[in-house]
């Protein structure tokens, strides 16, 4: 077939350009013909919470990708639209994860639209984790042009009751995120992160937003614990909200000794170092869907705490794989104690190895495409 994907990629970063490029990269293995239309104005300055929305690293090779999409102007939504029209595609692929963005989807969707062609979405979030004003409106606006629907948790395809009745909604778990190199010896990656390779190693890995919980894992090194046993907590990611208010905790709990803060946007070429001196992935956070960093941690083979929100629990097999618990501090705390008393990081890795089988981007195409 010939397929369009629609929505973030390069010159932009991040998980969901990351996405959208390895799917293009699988959908091209499997036979079909591929174009990635994306963005020439993603968010306007004022909207977005970090430093760049703009990646450093090399254009991906062997992608067609057309800048073509202005989040704010109309003209561009309707120009976009007739470019894919032209093209003739037998589907395209569009990512949806704010309703932001569900005017230009919606209405580039409304243009290219033919009666051979199906507009299938894959759901990040329908309803966002940080609300605004017009938020249902703005997302039912891309979502009556949707054709089917493919979502990665349960708590989405519940959420998706909202909005549909009638279309197709299937759930495939997310894939691996399998694009970021391949493991590196452990002593090697703390070398080329120029930390020790005698203590062990906690990671919060990822943009630093209030619902992803940060100060409730920074609570839960507030112990002892953590020093006689040369534990280490790596804070891996930029901040997209208020830093001050992470600075200041960390000085009220006084643990500034026990982190290791790398709070600038991690390169795509350094994300294999960060996993693979890490011990142990943690993501407390206080709401979510479905998260990528739970799929890198699996292509990287690293157990996991996750706490029980949204389709978290879903991914990571409690006792097995990691650690599923409630969003508490205490909860957090326990669960960490317990793995680098028992040791369990071997057992944790053959499940981690086993499971990480049944994430491959080949069956998410092949349900996607079914």
């Amino acid at each position: 077939m010939k397929i369009i994907i629609l929505g973030t990629a390069y010159p932009y970063r991040g998980g969901i350009a990351s996405f959208n490029e390895r799917l293009a990269y699988e959908l091209i293995a499997q036979g079909h013909e591929v174009v990635i239309y994306t963005f020439t104005m993603q968010y306007p300055g004022f909207l977005f919470p970090g430093k760049t929305q703009f990646s450093e690293d090399p254009k991906p090779e062997n992608l067609k990708i057309i800048r073509s999409l202005n989040s704010v102007n109309p003209v561009s939504w309707i120009r976009t639209g007739l470019k894919i029209r032209k093209e003739n595609p037998d589907m395209i692929i569009s990512k949806f994860w704010l309703p932001f963005m569900g005017p230009s989807l919606g209405t580039a969707l409304r243009v290219a639209k033919t009666k051979k062609c199906k507009c299938i979405s894959i759901i990040d979030n329908i309803i966002p984790h940080e609300k605004r004003p017009g938020d249902l409106f703005l997302a039912k606006y891309y979502t009556r042009i949707i054709d089917k629907f493919v979502v990665m948790s349960s708590s989405v395809l519940e959420d998706m009751k909202k909005f549909t009745k009638t279309k197709p909604v299937v759930l495939v778990p997310h894939p691996v995120y399998d694009n970021y190199g391949e493991i590196v010896p452990r002593d090697e990656a703390c070398k080329y992160l120029k930390i020790s390779t005698e203590a062990k190693y906690i990671m919060f890995f990822g943009f630093i937003r209030d619902y992803k919980g940060l100060d409730l894992l920074l609570e839960a090194l507030n112990d002892k614990f953590f020093v006689l046993k040369g534990i280490k907590c790596i804070v891996a990611g930029e901040y997209y909200g208020n830093e001050q208010k992470y600075i200041d905790l960390i000085d009220i709990l006084n643990i500034r000794d026990l982190l290791i803060l790398k709070t600038d946007f991690i390169p795509n070429e350094e994300v294999k170092y960060y996993f693979s001196a890490a011990d142990l992935i943690v993501q407390p956070y206080k709401t979510a869907t479905q998260s990528g960093i739970s799929q890198l941690a699996y292509h990287f083979e690293k157990p996991m705490v996750v706490t029980n929100v949204g389709g978290l629990a879903e991914i990571v097999e409690n006792g097995k794989s990691g650690y599923v618990v409630e969003p508490e501090v205490c909860e957090i705390k326990k669960a960490l104690k317990d793995f680098f008393t028992e040791e369990k990081n071997d057992t944790f890795t053959i499940n981690l190895k086993k499971k990480k089988e049944e994430f491959s981007w080949k069956n998410f195409v092949k349900s996607t495409l079914e």
